[in-house]
């Protein structure tokens, strides 16, 4: 194997795991050491500029960085980071005189945004500063989508939704709520420059069986219920609930449900538990509130009387699989089960509608009605109009929507400066050592044993009295703090110099996850298999150095490395150091703009 290209900006960054597995590629052990320093706006202002809602996601987000996390190659729980994200929004300061200011001079574009989700107030809050003039169109009054329509107030405060929103329109942005768009056609005559459509995928899916209409007035789609509850034009239901569905929204509504007067409230999934699309802490949560989830169960009939509904009857299924190993659900062979209940929540899933997009504007759909959009781009095929969030490309989170949203923006600045959109800078990349002298760091190296704390909670009586009391409390400050220090600080990379290497084979002995490995050369794969611990993940990279000086090559796994900085505090010749990685993604901003001129 070739030496490795450290100085290649993904290399490095896919070992900061957690930071790679997040869509808009928030720097988390950067905000986590700042948060353990006290820092609280400081790393606030670290995720607000990666994922502009750090008080929403530190509440809602569904953690892709969490299974990715370093720590839970050690132990079973990786760092909260999610939540710790929450501890920056929850202390820090104001931090208004922080924020970008309204652009003073307007560059004489202007952009349309259709729904006023998180991916168009990315969009917008991207693009603002730099002079466009941003209008959203959303059919709500107020800005949030999905975020506040669909997320209860037990999980979401409404004063935190209006807090981040506000930031971003309070730079400039033109919201016109109560406003639904019904035609892209009449939108684009208008002359705007670029059109964004965030407007999310606004239809549940129905569940078209027996009894639907007879029993109608009692059976009511999810996320319209959820809308409903949201803006309180629904404040109870009946005493006994079904909740059809396995995924987050399905969660959300059987908890409203206990809220408004559900006593006997019941989840009930075709799938098996552990298919679940639920998150974990959601199913947990819903459990906690003494909300039973029946599994393998389809609905085959609404039964009523009179007009009014009284049941479902399910069939019971179980799961087999095919020799590729692909799940089919076939009939148990038992007998149907009928369940009594007042009212049925249909969360089977999310559709996106698009009957106000006309089909001759240049816009292509492909074979699933959903428009066709470059993945990096985010741009269709009418070169004016770019989609993003739950518009582009389904259903997904919060998370996604703001990674869209800030590859849409980069695109609609190119776009309106006359540039290729796809042409994207590289992103700007610093490796600093931490070095304080021999065997002393800047950082706090030190592995905490700790096992992860658990949020506190809202006591449960109290909390299924009040819809909008949240549940989850936060972590105070110290147990903030002690959450910090589980973070084994994978931003912080081992840099290893071949020509001060001595082969003593000193960080060889003190490596605790022998990692390290001094070899003879070979094809990754024969190298893989000799390795004092043999490296099976092949998403991670094999550090090579291959130029010593008695022809063999330092080989490391970065899989397993804890980044604990024991080889360089060994070493006698500082051949290891430590060094901090920092990326910073390329955005629509004036940095990314001079950047991309100097490299021109």
């Amino acid at each position: 194997m070739r030496n490795t290209d450290i100085a290649a900006p993904d290399y490095f960054h896919k070992v900061v795991d957690c930071q790679w597995a997040c869509p808009a590629h928030t720097p988390v052990p950067e905000y986590i050491r700042l948060i353990a320093a006290g820092r609280f706006s400081d790393a606030y202002m670290v995720n607000w500029k990666s994922n502009v809602f750090p008080g929403i996601l530190g509440r809602t987000c569904d953690r892709p960085c969490e299974p990715a996390c370093r720590r839970g190659r050690v132990e079973k729980d990786p760092v909260a980071i999610c939540r710790l994200k929450r501890v920056a929004a929850d202390y820090k300061d104001d931090i208004t005189e922080r924020l970008p200011k309204p652009a003073v001079i307007k560059n004489g574009k202007r952009i349309a945004l259709v729904g006023g989700g998180p991916a168009s107030l990315t969009v917008a809050r991207d693009l603002a500063p730099l002079g466009y003039s941003c209008t959203i169109f959303d059919q709500d009054p107020t800005a949030g989508g999905m975020i506040r329509t669909q997320i209860p107030r037990f999980r979401l405060p409404e004063t935190v939704i209006d807090e981040e929103c506000g930031y971003i329109l309070d730079l400039g942005i033109e919201f016109v709520g109560g406003t639904r768009i019904d035609s892209l056609k009449a939108l684009l005559a208008e002359g705007y420059d670029a059109v964004f459509v965030g407007s999310g995928a606004p239809r549940g899916r129905e569940l078209d069986i027996p009894g639907r209409k007879e029993a109608a007035a009692n059976i009511h789609i999810g996320i319209d219920w959820l809308s409903s509850v949201s803006f309180g034009h629904i404040n109870k239901i009946g005493k006994r609930v079904i909740v059809l569905g396995g995924g987050n929204t399905a969660m959300d509504c059987c908890r409203s449900s206990r809220r408004l007067g559900g006593e006997d409230v019941k989840v009930i999934v075709r799938s098996g538990f552990e298919e679940m699309k639920a998150s974990p802490w959601e199913k947990e949560d819903a459990m906690h509130e003494d909300i039973p989830i029946l599994n393998f169960l389809v609905p085959k009939e609404f039964t009523h009387e009179n007009g009014k509904l009284t049941g479902v009857v399910f069939e019971k299924v179980k799961a087999e699989y095919d020799a590729k190993g692909r799940r089919n659900l076939v009939p148990s062979g038992e007998p149907d089960q009928h369940i009594p209940c007042d009212d049925v929540l249909v969360a089977i899933g999310q559709e996106n509608a698009f009957p106000w997009i006309e089909r001759d504007i240049g816009i292509e759909f492909d074979k699933w009605d959903m428009p066709k959009v470059d993945p990096t781009t985010f741009a269709s095929t009418n070169p004016k109009v770019f989609f993003g969030g739950d518009a582009a490309f389904g259903p997904k989170n919060i998370i996604w929507a703001v990674a869209h949203g800030h590859e849409a923006a980069l695109s609609i600045d190119k776009l309106c400066q006359g540039q290729d959109i796809n042409d994207r800078p590289h992103p700007m990349v610093e490796i600093v050592s931490q070095k304080m002298g021999i065997h002393e760091w800047s950082y706090d190296n030190d592995i905490a044993l700790d096992k992860r704390y658990r949020v506190p909670l809202r006591d449960k009586v109290v909390a299924l009295r009040d819809i909008k009391a949240e549940v989850e409390l936060g972590f105070d400050l110290e147990l903030g703090l002690k959450e910090t220090q589980r973070c084994l600080n994978c931003d912080i990379q081992t840099v290893f110099e071949s020509k001060l290497c001595i082969e003593c084979d000193a960080c060889v002995d003190i490596c605790p996850m022998d990692c390290i490995t001094f070899t003879e050369n070979g094809e990754e794969a024969d190298l893989r298999a000799r390795l004092k611990a043999p490296a099976k993940n092949l998403t991670q990279d094999l550090y090579v150095a291959n130029d010593l000086k008695t022809g063999r090559v330092m080989v490391k796994d970065e899989d397993v490395c804890l980044h604990c900085g024991l080889c360089a505090e060994r070493c006698p010749t500082g051949a290891w150091d430590m060094k901090k990685y920092l990326i910073d993604m390329t955005h629509a901003d004036d940095l990314c703009r001079t950047r991309h001129q100097s490299a021109a």
